[in-house]
């Protein structure tokens, strides 16, 4: 049975997420990528990512205020209950930015630096995952009622599909590209979908077979890599090491040992 505590974070982020979503979904511009090279579209996402953040951080705030919060845009307050919320308001700006649909809210829930609740909306695709630790993950979108996610069976490495992202400084995604170039013939292809959360939740959900990615965020990764793990994926980062910014690594249980391997000898890690 679900601890009462976790079951009451859980409704917590699944309607700070939907409300969140909502809030970016209806409050975007119609025409905000006519001027995608301009400053002021730039300005009006990081408002909507900043008023979607303070919706999130102020329902928290109002029904839990002990907890603690870390958040994108800054919204971080040290707590003294022992639970921290780790919060994107919206992973996939550029996406959103474009009027890509593959943007998302994601809230984690850790007790004692332990995530024990996950959840992410993809508003556009009208999807929402969760996950408790121990409870398995589960979505809901175009189909009845919740479904119980389960990865998929492990392909051979060379017939697998992998999700990456790149970086945004320049050296940085120019290694990532060579990384990427050397993987590209061993597996069946590589996609960038430009949200980490979603990535992880297409895993979960037996879209993708492995994701790989350096320079994450604890807020990127928190909730999505609870529902992958809840799902049957492996996760981690560097051999032995946990995800982190040097590398964070997914995959099924047949795909992540060989995709890590592959990108600690080529030096996904580092430049």
């Amino acid at each position: 049975m679900t601890d009462p505590l976790h079951k009451d974070l859980l409704e917590l982020a699944q309607e700070a997420a939907r409300r969140a979503g909502a809030l970016l979904r209806d409050g975007r511009p119609a025409d905000l990528a006519v001027a995608a090279t301009k400053s002021s579209p730039i300005d009006v996402v990081t408002e909507m990512d900043i008023a979607a953040e303070k919706l999130i951080t102020g329902l928290i705030a109002e029904r839990r205020p002990d907890d603690g919060i870390l958040g994108e845009e800054g919204g971080t307050t040290e707590g003294t209950s022992g639970v921290r919320w780790v919060i994107d308001p919206l992973d996939g700006t550029v996406n959103y930015l474009y009027g890509l649909p593959t943007w998302s809210v994601s809230i984690a829930a850790e007790q004692d630096g332990e995530t024990v609740v996950g959840v992410v909306t993809v508003p556009m695709r009208g999807e929402t995952f969760h996950a408790v630790l121990g409870g398995g993950a589960w979505a809901t979108g175009g189909w009845d009622g919740e479904r119980r996610l389960a990865c998929r069976p492990s392909p051979p490495l060379d017939q697998a599909l992998v999700s990456t992202g790149f970086n945004y400084v320049a050296d940085v995604r120019t290694h990532q590209a060579e990384v990427a170039r050397r993987l590209i013939p061993l597996l069946r292809d590589i996609r960038r979908g430009g949200s980490a959360a979603v990535d992880l939740c297409d895993l979960a959900a037996g879209r993708l077979d492995g994701y790989y990615e350096r320079g994450l965020h604890a807020w990127d990764l928190a909730a999505g890599d609870l529902i992958a793990r809840e799902a049957g994926a492996l996760t981690g980062g560097r051999p032995g090491e946990r995800p982190s910014g040097d590398l964070a690594v997914a995959g099924t249980p047949g795909v992540f040992e060989p995709l890590q391997r592959l990108l600690e000898d080529f030096g996904a890690w580092h430049d």
